[in-house]
């Protein structure tokens, strides 16, 4: 035995130094190849194209400068030497164990083959390093998932190695493609282990080390699609560990060893909590310079996630809502303070402010109703914090804080309406009244505010694309149609008590219609009275969304006296917009014609 691991020894020697023979061979003919290329062309014949060179010499040119044809022909000579070793293994020659052994040492000196050429800055380091690394990654996951000869502990602290091998690389040469591609098959063979099923906590320690060098990575050389992939990898296998988890709680089944029930909710919120610190870290980096699209995105993508995968989790395992929603609120709340630090960090323009901001708003848009048990009380809590931050906008001078205040405020609007629309009685009256009332007043003081001051200059999409911010009527409509459900809860709770149950659904049907007409001649009133042709223009679609509710409902299913309400208030809607539209169209002529004179 000793005899035969002595010859293979020897074997092993004799490849590598027919691959260091063969490295020289070809950076002999590279300087050979320079030299000729240094030397002087003749001279062209005269002619009429002789401005234009010729396309095959420009691309052998360029094959020349890039040493494209040394390093095909590089990875050749180690892919035959690999393919060597690999042949030997499946034919028996060497047991796996060994062959493996031989294998990763191959690996490992095809990578430090690189380090010695990148010290020379050798243009065929990249080649040896990658070569190394991928091979290494791919015996680790064979000789793991194939043969079964490599324990999951075992494998999993390789892999990190590797990826901590080439980030060393990296670091010290300065150069991106060692940790660039020692982190993405880190992250990806990570994942190829025992899939479907591995073993979830050491796969998490594994994907975590990838994202946190993907992050040094990032901040070095810029390579925001690297995090992309291992962010989009990691969200998937711990999604996976997550649903299956939960299907099996759910089942009335005791988790099996892998999927580790323990562990799920710490290496959850150490990958939360994770992601939220980088992207802090990312954006105060970038306060300077151009912030990328993952950090400012990576916040809301983070709670989103999270958030929906611990509900999920929680519910299977029996918890508590209620627990889970003031935590969530509290990370909510954390998230709106660090947007507050981070507009301290940069008074000028408030950048990469906003991503926590929406982050916040979204994770307390998920969190509240969990806390006061249902979605409705918690909406005029989400309007003052859009009216919040619409104020803080001016102070900031930050046009992204001012549209997501304008998103907010439409999301307790629509969510008001869901809510409603879905309920078949009332639960609570004064909950819904209240609730309704303060979205539809904190919606309206929210339109006069924007409408009061203008947009920050300093915005892009308010310098470039809504220079008349004409986004913030979507506020007034999110106001109105607050307004209109309020009143059309006060309507119900009047005439449920007035009218039998079977007539109640044709009076509620009219009711909608008068409430929309007798809105749209307060509209139109508004408008006159303070000249504003924005509040006019509303007006005029109120109306029209009225004449659709009249004429394509309540004419074809309403009947009775509510059916004759409804056309009459249409009616006097119309008249009164007549009026009003005729003078004001008087006094606009005479306006017109000063100004043409």
């Amino acid at each position: 035995m000793a005899d035969e691991h002595s010859s293979l020894k020897i074997q092993v020697e004799q490849i590598a130094a027919q691959v260091e023979a063969l490295t020289r061979r070809v950076d002999a003919l590279t300087e050979q190849i320079a030299l000729v290329s240094a030397r002087p062309a003749p001279d062209r014949v005269a002619s009429g194209d002789g401005d234009f060179p010729d396309p095959s010499e420009a691309l052998l040119s360029w094959v020349g400068r890039s040493s494209l044809l040394q390093r095909l022909s590089t990875v050749c000579f180690l892919l035959v030497v690999a393919l060597i070793l690999r042949t030997v293994t499946d034919n028996g020659m060497v047991n796996i164990r060994l062959g493996t052994i031989i294998g990763m040492s191959y690996a490992v000196a095809l990578m430090l083959m690189g380090w010695r050429r990148y010290r020379r800055a050798n243009p065929l380091a990249p080649i040896f390093i990658v070569c190394g690394t991928v091979l290494m990654f791919t015996i680790v996951v064979e000789t793991h998932t194939r043969f079964d000869a490599l324990p999951s502990v075992q494998a999993y602290i390789l892999l990190m190695l590797t990826g901590l091998g080439t980030a060393v690389i990296s670091y010290v040469y300065r150069v991106p493609a060692p940790v660039a591609v020692g982190n993405l098959g880190m992250c990806i063979a990570g994942a190829a282990i025992d899939y479907p099923n591995p073993f979830f906590p050491y796969l998490g320690i594994v994907l975590l080390t990838a994202n946190l060098l993907g992050f040094f990575t990032a901040r070095a050389h810029r390579y925001s699609w690297l995090r992309w992939i291992l962010l989009l990898v990691t969200l998937f296998m711990i999604n996976l560990w997550g649903i299956k988890l939960g299907m099996t709680l759910l089942g009335g089944e005791k988790p099996p060893r892998i999927l580790a029930p323990d562990w799920f909710l710490p290496i959850l919120i150490l990958f939360s909590a994770t992601y939220a610190i980088t992207a802090w870290m990312g954006i105060i980096r970038s306060l300077s310079g151009r912030i990328s699209r993952f950090e400012l995105a990576l916040p809301t993508i983070n709670i989103i996630w999270a958030f929906l995968l611990v509900q999920y989790v929680v519910f299977a395992m029996g918890g508590s809502q209620i627990l889970l929603g003031v935590t969530g609120a509290i990370v909510g709340v954390g998230h709106l303070a660090a947007a507050v630090l981070l507009a301290g960090r940069d008074p000028r323009g408030a950048h990469g402010t906003n991503a926590f901001l929406f982050a916040g708003s979204v994770l307390l848009a998920l969190a509240l109703p969990l806390v006061v048990g249902s979605t409705l009380p918690s909406l005029p809590v989400l309007a003052a914090v859009a009216f919040g931050a619409s104020v803080m906008s001016a102070k900031w001078h930050s046009g992204s804080v001012r549209l997501t205040s304008y998103l907010l405020q439409i999301y307790a609007a629509v969510a008001l309406a869901a809510v409603v629309l879905r309920w078949e009685t009332m639960p609570s009256f004064s909950v819904s009244v209240v609730s309704a009332g303060g979205i539809a007043c904190l919606g309206l003081l929210h339109y006069r505010w924007c409408r009061n001051r203008k947009p920050p200059a300093e915005s892009a999409f308010y310098s470039r694309i809504d220079k008349s911010d004409f986004a913030a009527v979507a506020i007034l409509l999110a106001a109105l149609l607050s307004a209109f459900f309020l009143l059309r809860m006060i309507a119900q709770r009047i005439l449920g008590m007035s009218l039998a149950p079977a007539e109640l659904n044709n009076a509620m049907q009219c009711s909608q219609s008068v409430i929309i007409n007798l809105s749209a001649i307060v509209l139109i009133f508004f408008a006159q009275a303070y000249n504003n042709r924005e509040v006019r223009n509303v007006a005029i679609l109120v109306t029209v969304i009225g004449a659709v509710n009249v004429f394509l409902y309540d004419l074809l299913r309403a009947h009775g006296l509510p059916l004759v309400i409804s056309v009459l208030s249409f009616g006097l809607a119309t008249a009164v917009e007549s009026v009003i539209l005729g003078r004001w169209q008087r006094l606009s002529a005479p306006a017109q014609d000063n100004a043409g004179a």
